[in-house]
């Protein structure tokens, strides 16, 4: 825990914890890091105080101390890095274990994790830039601004010839409902349903082609459902990437790193990773078939730029860099004098904008905003958060959530499919709200 020592590693045997001490001197520390067009920026990360400064117990911060570190013990989880911060300031830093059980590199604070949907509310934040812009409104069908997804059909199940029966849209999809996965879209997640397998079939996301020829496939491919019915985990973050592109007229990439990563000092944030940084990546884990954990590695990450960047997955970024971002929602759009959005804005994002017919495929007490999920009702939720809690994931792991009311945001960074990935997420919240004292 951050009151006790900076940061901690995972007991390792005294050879390698000499690695660890001697990697420590000599690595890229998290204040100082380059960018890749060559000026150097200093990484702002927040101030550090006593756990009691912002009316936490260290005491009882010691159960997510202790917690995290003997799930990576227990052979779990390989790494995981938290933080914690309350009123503007960090409270609680835990880095345990190692990016990769083979190699045995130790997980650092400044490791660099594949933080796939949590490029979600990243990409969301850079679309209601463009909306306090004027450059579109919730009401307007995405088909002005898409013209190309005009007059979508929708899947209506099975023809006796074993085809998908059709039927018109009730209505064009709204920027709304995009924003909100209530348009109708499909993803790649569900590959059992037949609209999710033309997904994989015309390879819909893929970042060797420009978001442009997402858009022509997806224009050859009807909806799961009538748009604003009902809640679906979609592609829709993905043409919000596409749109970002079109409203503004810059590559998602630059747009994001030219108007958020910069300003904030996110700056070991991208959807690549340079040569060079590439050792701080950690590697995605699983259990084998013995319980062990066992490498389950997605590859190399892209270290230049990819032509079709995945606004709903594809970033790969710090603890630190996140909570930054997390911190500027939390401050109502701001952070260190850098105004990215009006708090009028920011409260919108994480307003519910779904109807009851909508949310009635999801869990008890939750809403959904603008690319965030919402704890509207904690306690049917069965969760500890004050009402109005919002948060994300990715699917290897990685996790945040913001509490306006305890003024409290929480970034933790795994890379780990499997049920410890659920255990780590749910424990954290316990541990995490014991502790709130003040």
């Amino acid at each position: 825990m951050i009151s006790a020592r900076p940061w901690r590693f995972a007991p390792l045997a005294a050879a390698l914890m000499a690695l660890v001490l001697i990697a420590a001197t000599f690595s890229t520390q998290p204040l100082v890091a380059e960018r890749v067009s060559g000026a150097t920026t200093a990484a702002a990360v927040l101030e550090t105080v006593d756990p009691a400064e912002v009316g936490l117990s260290a005491e009882r911060l010691e159960r997510l101390d202790s917690g995290l570190q003997a799930l990576v013990d227990a052979g779990e989880l390989a790494g995981v890095v938290a933080l914690l911060a309350r009123h503007g300031k960090i409270a609680f830093v835990d880095v345990a274990g190692v990016q990769d059980i083979e190699s045995g590199r130790p997980m650092a604070r400044d490791s660099i994790f594949r933080i796939f949907s949590m490029t979600k509310p990243v990409t969301g934040v850079a679309m209601m830039m463009l909306y306090e812009e004027g450059k579109w409104r919730l009401n307007d069908p995405v088909s002005r601004y898409i013209p190309e997804l005009a007059g979508l059909k929708v899947y209506a199940g099975e023809n006796d010839d074993g085809s998908m029966k059709l039927v018109d849209a009730d209505h064009e999809m709204t920027m709304r409902e995009l924003m909100t996965h209530t348009a109708g879209l499909g993803y790649v997640l569900n590959p059992r349903h037949p609209v999710n397998r033309l997904f994989l079939e015309k390879r819909v996301l893929s970042p060797l082609e420009p978001l442009s020829a997402m858009i022509d496939k997806l224009a050859t491919i009807p909806l799961l459902a009538q748009p604003g019915t009902r809640w679906i985990y979609s592609v829709a973050v993905d043409v919000q990437g596409y749109l970002v592109e079109k409203l503004s007229g810059e590559p998602l990439g630059d747009f994001l790193d030219l108007r958020i990563f910069q300003p904030l000092g996110m700056v070991d944030t991208a959807f690549y990773v340079p040569g060079s940084r590439l050792p701080r990546v950690a590697v995605r884990h699983t259990a084998g078939e013995n319980g062990e954990l066992v490498l389950d590695s997605r590859g190399e990450p892209f270290t230049r730029p990819p032509s079709g960047p995945s606004g709903g997955g594809g970033l790969f970024g710090t603890a630190d860099d996140y909570l930054r971002f997390t911190q500027m929602l939390l401050n109502g759009g701001e952070l260190d004098g850098v105004r990215l959005l009006g708090s009028r804005t920011v409260e919108m994002m994480h307003t519910n904008h779904m109807s009851a017919e909508a949310t009635a495929n999801m869990r008890p007490g939750m809403g959904f905003g603008m690319d965030f999920m919402i704890y509207e009702d904690p306690a049917a939720a069965g969760e500890p958060h004050a009402p109005g809690a919002y948060y994300w994931l990715g699917i290897d792991g990685t996790w945040f959530w913001i509490d306006p009311a305890l003024d409290l945001a929480f970034v933790g960074m795994i890379q780990h499919r499997g049920e410890a990935q659920g255990r780590v997420h749910g424990l954290s919240r316990n541990w995490v709200y014991q502790a709130i004292v003040d």
